[in-house]
C-alpha cells in the first residue's frame, strides 16, 4: 500500500485507518501539550501523571467529533464545495454550538473531587451557582475545537481538490482521445455530405419519405461532427438532434411504433455534447427493435431552474436479458462521463423491470451561455 493510495482511496479499511491516525496523533500533540504544562509543575512540582493526563484528553477530543464530522460530511461537501459560503457558515456556527454544548456537558457532570489532577478541576469545585459553572464549561470547551477541525478540514479539502485536479487531467485526457478518434472517423465530410445532398435532390422525387429521412440522418452527422468535439453545447441544440434522431426512427418504423416524447423549450444552459443519445438510442435498440408486437417508447424532460431530468421509458420483451446484459457500451460511456462531467452533480437510475425498461437522469446543469453562434450554411448538407 502506498502513502498516496492511503490518502486517496475511498476502501472502508483505508478510510477507518485514516481517520484513526489523525485521531491518534492530534490527540497524542493534545496529550503532550497538557502534560508538559508548566502550571501543575508550579503548583505540585511535578508534571501530571501521563495516564491520566490521557483521560483528561479523551474529555477534550470526544466532543470535537461533534463539529469536525459533520463539517468534513455535511458542511464541506454541501455547501462548500458548491460556494455556498453564507449557509456553510450558518451551519457551521449551529454544529460549532452543538459541539460547545456537549463539550461543556462533559465539564458540568464529571466528577471533580475524583479528579483533583485535573486543571480545571478547581474551577468547577469553588464555583457556587449554576450560571457560574455554565460561564466555565462554556469557557473550557472551546479549547482545540478550532484547531482540530482546520487540521481535518485542511486534510479533506486537499483531498477534494487534488482528485478534482486528477479529473479534470483524465477528462481532458479523454477528450482529446475522443477527439482523436472523431478526426480518424471523418473521413472526406465534403465527399460525404455532397453524396448525401445529390441522394436527397434524387430521393426527393422518388421517394419523399426517404429524403426526410436522409434529412434527419443528415443533422445528426453534422451534430455529431460540429458539436461532438466541443466542451459545452446549448441545451436547446442537443434536444434538437434528440428529436431529428426520434423523427428518423418513427418514419423507419411507420405506423407501427406507438411514440411519445415531451421536451421543454430551454434558452442560455448548456450540457455536454451527446450525452442524451446514447440513452435514447438504447430504447430502440434493446426495446422497441426486440418486439414483435406493439413497441413503444416513451420519452420526458424537464428543466426545473438549472436541474435537468430526462425520463426514459421502453416496453421490452419478457425474455430480455438482465440490465447488466442490456447495458452497452453506449450507457457505460455515459456514466463514465457523468461522474467526470458532473460529479455530484447528477443521478442515474437504471430499472430493469419485467415489462418496461426504465432510465431517469438527473442533472445540475450550467447556466453560462457562453456559445458562439455560427451562421447557418447555404447548402442543405453543407459542411465546412
Amino acid at each position: 500500500m502506498s502513502l498516496r493510495e492511503f490518502v486517496l482511496s475511498d476502501r472502508l479499511s483505508y478510510r477507518i485507518t485514516r481517520h484513526f491516525v489523525f485521531w491518534f496523533f492530534w490527540g497524542g500533540y493534545f496529550t503532550i501539550t497538557r502534560l508538559l504544562n508548566p502550571m501543575p509543575l508550579m503548583a505540585t512540582g511535578q508534571f501530571p501523571n501521563f495516564w491520566k493526563t490521557v483521560v483528561e484528553t479523551f474529555f477534550f477530543l470526544f466532543p470535537q467529533t461533534f463539529i469536525v464530522y459533520p463539517a468534513l460530511y455535511f458542511v464541506l461537501p454541501k455547501f462548500v464545495f458548491k460556494q455556498k459560503y453564507v449557509l456553510a457558515f450558518c451551519w457551521f456556527l449551529v454544529f460549532y454550538f452543538v459541539a460547545l454544548t456537549v463539550h461543556a456537558i462533559f465539564l458540568l457532570y464529571i466528577p471533580w473531587a475524583k479528579m483533583a489532577w485535573v486543571p480545571k478541576a478547581n474551577l468547577f469545585l469553588t464555583t457556587t451557582t449554576f450560571a457560574q459553572k455554565i460561564y466555565f464549561a462554556y469557557l473550557g470547551s472551546v479549547l482545540g475545537s478550532i484547531t482540530s477541525l482546520a487540521l481535518a478540514g485542511c486534510f479533506k479539502m486537499f483531498k477534494h481538490y487534488y482528485l478534482k485536479s486528477l479529473r479534470n487531467q483524465q477528462l481532458q485526457q479523454e477528450n482529446s482521445d475522443a477527439q482523436l478518434r472523431l478526426l480518424m472517423a471523418q473521413v472526406q465530410p465534403h465527399f460525404m455530405f455532397n453524396t448525401l445532398n445529390n441522394i436527397y435532390s434524387q430521393a426527393q422525387e422518388e421517394s419523399p419519405k426517404s429524403a426526410k429521412m436522409i434529412m434527419a440522418l443528415s443533422h445528426i452527422l453534422r451534430y455529431i461532427l460540429d458539436e461532438g468535439k466541443k466542451d459545452w453545447v446549448p441545451l436547446e441544440n442537443e434536444l434538437e438532434m434528440v428529436v431529428d434522431y426520434l423523427n428518423l426512427e418513427k418514419i423507419r418504423y411507420d405506423n407501427k411504433l406507438d411514440l411519445h416524447y415531451s421536451f421543454p423549450n430551454v434558452e442560455e444552459i448548456t450540457i455536454a455534447p451527446l450525452l442524451l443519445l446514447p440513452l435514447v438510442e438504447n430504447c430502440f435498440k434493446h426495446g422497441a427493435s426486440k418486439m414483435i408486437r406493439k413497441p413503444w417508447i416513451n420519452i420526458k424532460a424537464e428543466l426545473k431552474n438549472q436541474t435537468f431530468s430526462m425520463k426514459l421509458m421502453n416496453g421490452k420483451k419478457r425474455t430480455s436479458t438482465l440490465a447488466e446484459n442490456r447495458i452497452g457500451t453506449g450507457i457505460e460511456n455515459v456514466k463514465r462521463r457523468l461522474s467526470l462531467l458532473y460529479p455530484n452533480t447528477h443521478k442515474l437510475e437504471i430499472r430493469d423491470e419485467d415489462d418496461v425498461f426504465v432510465v431517469d437522469l438527473r442533472i445540475e446543469l450550467n447556466s453560462n451561455y457562453s456559445i458562439k453562434h455560427t451562421p447557418d450554411e447555404q447548402l442543405i448538407f453543407g459542411y465546412e
